[in-house]
């Protein structure tokens, strides 16, 4: 399981007099880690597009790992910035929890060279935004 404390919590179906075939999903309602989700089945006109995604909060490096080896197995895809598509096309942004207390950091100059060394990034490595802020 990706995420730990998950489940799915109901299911609706289409009925006889909707718009797609009785029996087909409408409705789940899911927890990702204790949050709860609803996703509706609007048909197959629409696709997933990074207009919508999702972003993990990681308290640490193998946290990222983590979940970047999870949700880019079997046919995810890299994008840049901490950003990734899982297998299903569904867009999910990694991000550790440091490289927010970087980009805050009162010092401007130690934000803007994190935030240097975070735009060429795929998955997000901390020990390489906190040698870039310290070296500003």
């Amino acid at each position: 399981m990706v995420f730990p404390n998950s489940r799915t919590t109901d299911t609706t179906y289409y009925g006889e007099a909707r718009p797609r075939a009785a029996g087909m999903v409408l409705t789940v309602e899911f927890e990702l880690d204790g949050h709860a989700f609803t996703a509706l089945n609007g048909g197959p006109e629409f696709h997933f597009s990074e207009a919508v995604s999702f972003q993990i909060d990681c308290t640490d490096q193998a946290e990222v790992d983590r979940y970047w080896e999870a949700l880019t197995v079997d046919g995810g895809q890299e994008s840049m910035c901490g950003w990734l598509k899982d297998k299903y096309g569904l867009s999910w942004q990694v991000v550790p929890r440091r490289l927010v207390e970087l980009l805050a950091d009162p010092d401007s100059g130690r934000a803007q060279c994190a935030m240097a060394a975070m735009m060429p990034m795929r998955k997000i490595v901390i020990a390489d935004l906190e040698a870039a802020a310290d070296a500003s």
